[in-house]
């Protein structure tokens, strides 16, 4: 069995080859089934492979390169999912709502960012013990849905080279936005959705857990590994320009 067979396994394993129903199929994903099955379409898994490794391969190039990648996951199912993926690998990323204009008004949503920073900060240091029990408990209503919406991109402080897209249907806008600022979009591309408008998209199921999560997995270590060594080498180049 070649590389290319274990893969294909995998993926079947993960259930990454149950498209959506024909009736809600978007005729721009046909190239990408292989047939349908009691009236469900069934996707081409070699192609997937092939679509994977060519997005993990642009993943890593951005890794090494020091390039930023934001994840972007707002399904309740993978939500905890993605923000601990993402924490673990310290990847920005958005797993309740994309915030409108995130990309297209980037400083306007760093204000909240920044307020969220800085009343995390005051609380840390005790800052607010000098305000009434009241006022405590809605500062901390405050920060609580500054963090749900605002600590996946707390460190963020420029617009992400690219993103990653769990369900482009779902997400319409972040695709939106980026194609507006030209920034570069890997995705998972379900059998319901255009999937024209992303520069590496991955034909696969974007509904169920296990495949999300193998997505996931297999884009964030991609990414992550080759940052890291990225990181190294940068450090190794500059102690030996220093020696």
């Amino acid at each position: 069995m070649n590389d290319n067979d274990k893969k294909v396994e995998e993926l079947f394993a993960a259930g990454i080859h149950l498209g959506h129903k024909s009736n809600r199929v978007h005729p721009k994903t046909n190239k990408y089934i292989y047939s349908f099955e009691n009236g469900v379409s069934i996707i081409d898994l070699t192609k997937t492979a092939n679509y994977l490794e060519k997005a993990k391969k642009f993943v890593s190039e951005l890794g090494t390169n020091g390039k930023v990648l934001l994840v972007v996951c707002t399904k309740k199912i993978a939500s905890s999912l993605t923000k601990e993926l993402c924490e673990k690998n310290n990847l920005p990323f958005i797993n309740t709502k994309w915030p409108a204009g995130l990309l297209t008004n980037f400083e306007m949503i760093i204000k909240n960012v920044k307020k969220l920073n800085s009343m995390k900060e005051e609380k840390e240091k005790g800052e607010w013990s000098k305000f009434v029990k009241h006022e405590q408990v809605k500062l901390d209503k405050d920060l609580n849905k500054l963090e749900k919406f605002y600590g996946g991109i707390a460190n963020l402080k420029k617009l992400p080279d690219a993103l990653f897209i769990i369900d482009i249907k779902k997400e319409k806008n972040s695709v939106k936005e980026s194609g507006e600022m030209k920034i570069v979009t890997v995705a998972v591309t379900d059998t319901n959705a255009n999937p024209d408008p992303i520069n590496y998209p991955i034909p696969g199921n974007d509904d169920s857990l296990t495949s999300i999560e193998y997505f996931l997995k297999e884009i964030i270590e991609a990414y992550a590994s080759s940052y890291l060594k990225g990181q190294e080498a940068k450090a190794k180049e500059t102690s030996k320009n220093k020696s």
